[in-house]
């Protein structure tokens, strides 16, 4: 082999190796572009899009005012299986009325389904409201307008509610519940049609 031939073989191996080292330049960069966005893939949170209702998280004292507001709802439309899930077993019921107390949801939610079968149109208003927690207890107080056509006879009153909460397996639950009506001239609903009178568990509990 001459000189010149061996120049030739040294040219053609020399391209050669350019022509693998562009190509391996053009190459290696789609393959790690291939291989981060799998990591970005394997690495990314999972989000349920489907979902239409997003979990946010409340403070305490944001749960407590839905949940008054879900009692209430419940209470204004005779739900009360509904308003059962916000009670206590053993809670303990104050009313408008002057009357003994109620102990135990089972006693409440008889005098109030009493109560509720005389009612229509109802209407209760919730202002007002204030709530402070403190650990796994808390308290909430706000004022209530109260409004129903009771044995075919419109009927209003207003007043305030107080209630005592605790917390059990990371749920508020209502402990106490106490209503006071303020009485007014005008004609409003007998004590005992009185949300939280004591003839009616139906105490605007909300």
């Amino acid at each position: 082999m001459n000189c010149v031939q061996i120049r030739r073989s040294a040219s053609r191996f020399y391209a050669l190796l350019a022509m693998i080292a562009l190509l391996s330049f053009s190459v290696l960069p789609c393959d790690a572009q291939q291989k981060e966005k799998k990591k970005k893939k394997d690495s990314a949170p999972l989000v349920d899009n489907n979902s239409a209702n997003p979990i946010v998280p409340l403070s305490d004292e944001q749960q407590i005012d839905y949940m008054i507001s879900e009692v209430l709802g419940a209470w204004q439309i005779g739900d009360s299986e509904r308003m059962h899930k916000s009670y206590a077993e053993d809670v303990s019921v104050v009313n408008g009325g002057f009357a003994p107390h109620v102990r135990g949801w089972a006693n409440y939610q008889a005098l109030y389904k009493e109560q509720r079968a005389k009612m229509k149109q109802v209407r209760m208003d919730r202002s007002n409201t204030y709530i402070k927690v403190n650990g796994n207890t808390a308290w909430a107080c706000y004022q209530w307008e109260f409004a129903a056509v009771i044995e075919g006879s419109p009927s209003a009153a207003r007043g305030q509610t107080t209630y005592v909460f605790i917390k059990k397996d990371n749920h508020w639950l209502i402990a106490h519940d106490h209503t006071s009506v303020v009485q007014t001239a005008p004609a409003q609903a007998p004590s005992n049609t009185v949300p939280g009178g004591a003839a009616t568990p139906a105490k605007p509990d909300n």
